[in-house]
């Protein structure tokens, strides 16, 4: 999987780590629900697992398709393409 840093990461996705470090508040009533991780694309953990977080998208008259998850663990990614693919976001 492809490693990012914060700092790689758009403005907004920046924003959304903040929000998730300060446990809110967040702009959109479902952020920190389950993520299924039905694609599989992330390593397969038990439901519950994974939280995911809307990152606004300039422009988007809805969510848009990026988005963090989270693991229990700390690990976070980041997708732009609504779970297409996904990247890691790494501490530098």
């Amino acid at each position: 999987m492809p490693l990012l840093t914060p700092g790689e990461l758009p403005a907004e996705a920046r924003e959304t780590l903040r929000l998730i470090e300060a446990d809110g508040p967040f702009p959109y009533a479902k952020d920190g629900s389950v993520f299924g991780n039905y694609e599989r694309r992330l390593p397969l953990q038990a439901r519950g697992y994974y939280r995911e977080y809307t990152v606004p998208t300039p422009g988007a008259r809805n969510r848009g398709a990026r988005r963090i998850v989270t693991g229990d663990e700390g690990e976070r990614y980041y997708t732009s393409d609504h779970y297409e693919s996904f990247k890691a976001v790494v501490n530098p």
